[in-house]
């Protein structure tokens, strides 16, 4: 962590699939882990995730590093550091953790808002859902294809998240049906509480990815990240994977910690 960092680390042991908040458990458990990392404010939230996806990308050993994208807010802002990162961005394929079913460069778009924030102003190649207005669930299956085809043989590498006040993270929405999709990487879900449908990443995706980062800020997430770590919530469920996950939180955010 960068040395300007106001924050501590607590190790999360995941049983099966149920796990709950433990800050005294030491830092060097390695297997079904999770890292809570609490920092003085959103800015140095914003800041510490940059330079950790830059190193991510810098001590890769292979010729292609795959980086899932969520837009957002705090990504954005992330977004915006990182680019300013000394980062060889031609050998990194970007791509969405979940769009919203809308125009490219629609203003609700995150893959208008990861373009905007970074994409446009480095050489990573970029994959986008095809969108033609009229079949979100053909566009997830294409776009399922494309997902598995720059992972042939691999797994990706990193995958940045959010985290709704309701616990929802990528388009996994409480009560919605991708939380039960055990085999597919990409479906189009229906998400009844914004009356849309989102393209988004499921668990099988995400608990096939060497490593995930949560980014979190604001009290109003306070509740559901305390319930996240008590396993109730769709972002909680990422911990259950084989991959390592780690959660960068602001104080606020962190408030009904115990």
């Amino acid at each position: 962590m960068s040395a300007d960092t106001s924050c501590y680390l607590a190790a999360i042991p995941i049983d099966g699939h149920s796990f709950g908040h433990a800050s005294n458990v030491g830092v060097g458990v390695t297997v079904r882990v999770m890292e809570l990392v609490i920092h003085e404010n959103a800015s140095v939230v914003a800041a510490v995730a940059a330079e950790r996806i830059a190193n991510f990308v810098k001590a890769t050993q292979l010729d292609r590093f795959s980086l899932g994208l969520a837009g957002g807010s705090t990504p954005v802002a992330t977004f915006r550091t990182l680019r300013q990162q000394p980062v060889d961005w031609s050998k990194v394929d970007a791509w969405l953790s979940d769009e919203r079913w809308v125009a490219h460069d629609d203003d609700r778009s995150n893959g208008h808002q990861v373009a905007e924030a970074l994409l446009d102003h480095v050489s990573a190649t970029f994959h986008r859902p095809i969108w033609n207005q009229h079949d979100p669930r053909g566009s997830a299956l294409s776009y399922e294809a494309k997902i598995r085809s720059i992972h042939a043989g691999r797994q990706p590498d990193l995958i940045l998240l959010g985290m709704g006040p309701d616990g929802h993270t990528a388009s996994l929405f409480p009560g919605t049906a991708a939380l039960g999709e055990s085999d597919r990487w990409i479906v189009a879900n229906e998400v009844p509480q914004h009356d849309e449908t989102r393209i988004t990443a499921t668990y099988p995706l995400l608990w096939a990815t060497n490593h995930i980062m949560f980014l979190v800020v604001g009290s109003d997430k306070a509740e559901a990240l305390r319930d996240s770590f008590a396993g109730n919530t769709p972002a909680g469920r990422v911990g259950e994977g084989d991959g390592e996950v780690e959660w960068h939180v602001d104080a606020t955010a962190a408030s009904l910690l115990s």
